[in-house]
């Protein structure tokens, strides 16, 4: 049986207030030594200000911020070994891009041939080898990051926070640095605590992702749980392309039978509801059927034609269904006919989540 990784970080009860507005109410969480972690959620939902907290750049009104075991709240930045790539790339525009990158291992007072076996590795890791000489001002904005990744993770920090560092870049340029943040993550085996509000690369590159609304954790899971299997309203309608809907409840033994859409279906209980009650599901807009699929599956719906939207490598199917909730549905390719207006819509219950809250 393999061993549960050691918590290098734990935020104990963090509270944190600027006047009336709450950024942390005694949030906890935990993060295992060299996971890749987002804080992702929308604006004002605290992730920036729990990154500083972690940093030492921001001192919590109560509760512990704990690194490896230790209570570093009179810890100064500086001290606490962590590295940090920002959202503007911050690098030094009168430096080389190899001083650049040696600059924490300048103030460290590291030697000089053991800087530049350093600067060289850094640069090689990041795909810049060469570039020692280069003027920084010179590079593109992909280019400028990559040199801040290197800066931070030169001196081997127990701990990588990165504070939206792609949001800068173009899409392009942004999709390619995902795919080679999270290389480098797994390659130097370090922590990394991301914070972005880009459901998209949290989903891409995280091992857990920590949904957060008003100053609280809404739901910590795996990326695929938390997009697949949200726990409360907040988390669903957060992501993109998930129908939240209002259905009644009865139990038949043993089973949930859920009314929506004037279907019923029947799905194992998650939760404790009272036979009679109305609570909220939850199904992604890409496990609605349409058509020959719809036909095939053991839940139907009649609905609606309201819009049909073409996306590029998606089409939406905006359907209105017999009790007047509307959903999504969404394939990769048109489903309907021009002028099809009354439609059967298809899931399989296993797809339906009943939220918690």
């Amino acid at each position: 049986m393999t061993a549960e990784p050691a918590a290098i970080l734990a935020l104990d009860a963090v509270s944190k207030r600027f006047g009336d507005t709450v950024i942390a109410d005694t949030l906890s969480l935990t993060v295992a030594r060299g996971a890749f972690v987002t804080l992702l959620g929308p604006s004002g939902s605290g992730k920036s200000t729990l990154l500083r907290m972690v940093a030492g750049l921001e001192r919590p009104d109560a509760g512990r911020v704990l690194i490896e075991g230790r209570d570093v709240a009179g810890l100064a930045p500086w001290r606490r070994n962590l590295g940090m790539v920002f959202q503007s790339y911050a690098v030094f525009p009168h430096m080389t891009v190899a001083q650049n990158v040696a600059y924490g291992l300048t103030v460290r007072n590291v030697p000089r041939q053991a800087r530049a076996r350093r600067v060289a590795e850094m640069l090689d890791l990041v795909g810049l080898p060469g570039f020692e000489d280069r003027n920084i001002t010179r590079l593109s904005g992909g280019e400028q990051q990559r040199v801040a990744l290197a800066r931070a993770l030169a001196p081997q920090p127990r701990m990588l926070l990165l504070d939206e560092p792609l949001s800068a870049l173009d899409e392009k340029i942004r999709r390619e640095m995902q795919t080679e943040l999270k290389r480098i993550q797994r390659k130097t085996d370090t922590t990394f605590l991301y914070v972005t509000h880009d459901q998209e690369e949290a989903l891409t590159m995280s091992d857990a992702i920590a949904v957060l609304n008003r100053g609280m954790c809404a739901q910590y899971d795996a990326p695929d749980v938390v997009f697949r299997r949200p726990r409360s309203r907040f988390v669903a309608s957060f992501f993109r392309g998930c129908n939240v809907l209002d259905a009644a409840c009865r139990m038949t033994n043993g089973r949930l039978v859920l009314a929506v859409g004037g279907a019923e279906m029947a799905v194992p209980p998650t939760t404790s509801v009272a036979s009679g009650a109305r609570v909220a599901i939850a199904v992604r807009c890409e496990n609605l059927h349409l058509g020959a699929r719809a036909l095939a599956c053991t839940t139907r719906f009649a609905a609606r034609v309201e819009d049909i939207i073409y996306r590029g490598a998606n089409v939406d199917h905006v359907l209105r269904l017999a009790d007047g909730q509307v959903v999504l549905a969404t394939s990769t390719r048109r489903e309907l006919a021009d002028g099809e207006a009354d439609v059967i819509v298809g899931c399989d219950p296993a797809d339906i989540v009943v939220l918690e809250q």
